[in-house]
């Protein structure tokens, strides 16, 4: 036994090397971690009340973009946009909802577009389309996070 002892003794000593690890350097760990990240996808899409009760990700996010899209549209028919500019039936409206839960509207018109008086088309979307329910907005690693999309928004329903 007495022989034993040493050897054991040794055998432990000489173990501990494979128990120890290089600490990372901080800044790699980072920089593997924002490589990581997909910066072009959120983890919670914005969101409104009637549809937190949703569990599905997909159907809440459906439900999300039906309300914000009826509700513009709703905002844009009592206004006189279809009587001016009668052949426009569907506009596309480049929403942005910040982190603060704030909502910003901005029409997309095509580069080529000279058939409609665009000034006046951006003007009466800043006048409508205000006093929006609370929306929640989109989350990434539980921050709250920018996020834009386009909405095609249906102007004449003839």
């Amino acid at each position: 036994m007495k022989r034993l002892l040493p050897i054991v003794v040794l055998l432990f000593l000489q173990s501990c090397q494979y128990f120890e690890k290089e600490v990372p350097n901080e800044k790699e760990l980072l920089d593997k971690q924002m490589k990581e990240i997909n910066w072009n996808e959120v983890d919670e899409y914005p969101s409104v009340a009637d549809c937190e009760k949703l569990t599905d990700a997909t159907q809440r996010k459906q439900c999300f973009f039906e309300f914000l899209t009826a509700t513009i549209q709703q905002k844009l028919a009592v206004d006189t946009l279809s009587t001016m500019f009668p052949k426009l039936d569907t506009i596309e409206v480049k929403v942005t909802v910040l982190p603060n839960s704030e909502l910003e509207f901005e029409p997309q018109f095509p580069k080529d577009s000279v058939a409609y008086d665009t000034i006046k088309i951006d003007s009466i979307l800043r006048v409508r389309l205000v006093d929006f329910p609370k929306v929640n907005p989109a989350i990434k690693r539980g921050i709250p996070v920018k996020t834009q999309f386009v909405l095609p928004v249906i102007i004449k329903s003839e």
